[in-house]
């Protein structure tokens, strides 16, 4: 049956007797009506998977009942009493959203209009672009969102389980949106020779950092409670030896490893003639250049040098176009590597990117275990300002910031950036109210994982290209020079 909803005033007289009962037994209990729940993951699945990942519950606490129900009970709550049955709303990190949204914008951008503006594009090799960001941003999201989700677990089994039937999820559709199943707009045919079909990819990385990252704030926190910062770093130490961990490693295989020759071969599209074969002479370690690094000697001596990436962002540098640092013909001395296979989402250089979960997971944290905004954002400033000078040092001194091998510099630099930008958006959103200018930022946040399927991975330009006027040419894509 319908409640019908009417100003408390209004029953005043008719409650005024039970109050005082109520009081009495309300006294004892009032202490515990406007405390803060904490969100427990095992009660419900992530709405979006990865990107979609948010913090659920921060109640809100000692608001008074406005309104009162109808019925026909005269033992009616008045005022702060109704806390006997505290309904406390639920609400999102609104600058979360807004972040999340605005790195959609960033990578729609940099996709569409990367082509005529080189400048933004990924950076052929060493350097960055603000295209450069869109990857460690998406993991930033994802650590703080992680941090805020399993703040507490009851089950630390059941809450394995969960993140990696998620972590499942995302990179099963990793691999059917880009293993090569969808051939693109200029191409409406489909289906993947699963013998050649691309492993890694953006939600595949993004599936693997999830998951480090889950398991280690499931299972790497201590019992202390939290009062300043020395005792946040000593609740979370072992994630923070965790990261380290992951950082030696993959500076020793990075520079320890001996990268030998090496040949590849490409079928020849004009003729049914043997495939050419093109051999890259390294015999080195240490080297971080486009040819003889070891992120991509790892990945061709696991995955395979037919399941990587065609279309490397090395192909941009001047040894390989003529129109550089936009794609172009080879050049007439084009080195042997320059059509070689290259993935940007490697396994070794996923090692960086789970780190950069982890920092974002610190910050999460953070917003758990502080509730003052000041200290927040001090907490905040005072790691990206490190981050940030640490990254660009280490460029300086020969480190390289570069993002097809995720270095070590470049995650620095990344991360010291989101946080930054994560708490601006902060500052604007949450603590000034800022709200209405991000509407849309913090819509297409609560949307992520659909926009980038429709958006970025060209499934909506594809959708609308199969329907055309007698000739597949002729459709409304083509009127405005898309996939033309």
């Amino acid at each position: 049956m319908a409640m019908e909803y009417e100003p408390i005033m209004a029953y005043t007289d008719e409650i005024q007797d039970s109050v005082s009962k109520q009081e009495k037994h309300l006294r004892m209990n009032i202490g515990n009506a406007d405390k803060i729940q904490d969100y427990d993951d095992d009660s419900g699945e992530l709405s979006q998977l990865a990107l979609q990942i948010y913090e659920p519950t921060i109640a809100n606490k000692g608001e008074e009942a406005l309104l009162i129900p109808t019925s026909n009970s005269r033992h009616l709550p008045l005022g702060p009493l109704h806390q006997q049955q505290p309904q406390q709303q639920q609400q999102r990190l609104v600058s979360l959203d807004v972040f999340r949204g605005l790195t959609i914008v960033l990578m729609i951008l940099v996709d569409d209009v990367g082509g005529l503006l080189p400048a933004i594009n990924h950076s052929p090799w060493n350097g960055l672009t603000l295209a450069d960001y869109v990857m460690p941003f998406f993991l930033f999201i994802v650590g703080v969102s992680l941090g805020l989700t399993y703040k507490r677990v009851s089950c630390r089994v059941t809450a394995t389980r969960k993140a990696i039937l998620r972590a499942l999820k995302l990179l099963m559709l990793g691999l059917f949106l880009q293993g090569g199943f969808f051939h693109g707009v200029n191409n409406l045919t489909y289906g993947v020779d699963i013998q050649q079909m691309r492993l890694m990819g953006i939600l595949q990385r993004i599936a693997i950092a999830y998951l480090v990252a889950a398991i280690c704030e499931i299972w790497l926190k201590g019992d202390d409670h939290v009062t300043s910062e020395l005792t946040l770093l000593r609740k979370y130490r072992f994630q923070w030896v965790a990261a380290l961990v992951l950082t030696i490693i993959y500076i020793s295989l990075l520079y320890g490893l001996y990268v030998p020759n090496w040949e590849y071969q490409i079928p020849d599209a004009t003729s049914s003639s043997a495939p050419k074969i093109f051999s890259v002479k390294c015999g080195v370690r240490g080297d971080t250049g486009p040819a003889c690094n070891v992120v991509g000697m790892i990945d061709r001596k696991i995955l395979g040098i037919q399941h990587l990436y065609r279309k490397p962002v090395f192909e941009r540098t001047k040894q390989c176009s003529i129109n550089s640092p936009d794609y172009g013909p080879l050049p007439s001395d084009a080195p042997a590597w320059c059509q070689a296979p290259f993935d940007p989402e490697g396994l070794l250089s996923s090692v960086m990117a789970m780190v950069t979960c982890l920092v974002g997971l610190h910050y999460g944290q953070i917003i758990v275990h502080f509730k003052d905004h000041r200290d927040r954002i001090r907490l905040w400033l005072i790691p990206s300002s490190g981050f940030l000078v640490l990254g660009l040092a280490l460029d300086i001194f020969g480190m390289h910031v570069n993002k097809a091998l995720y270095t070590f510099s470049y995650m620095c630099v990344t991360a010291g950036a989101a946080g930054f930008l994560f708490a601006g958006i902060y500052l604007l959103v949450d603590i000034c109210g800022y709200r209405r200018p991000t509407l849309v930022l913090e819509w297409m946040g609560k949307h992520a994982l659909t926009i980038y399927i429709l958006a970025a991975c060209n499934i909506m330009p594809i959708i609308i290209l199969g329907f055309y006027w007698k000739q597949p040419q002729n459709n409304i894509l083509s009127l405005i020079g898309i996939g033309t």
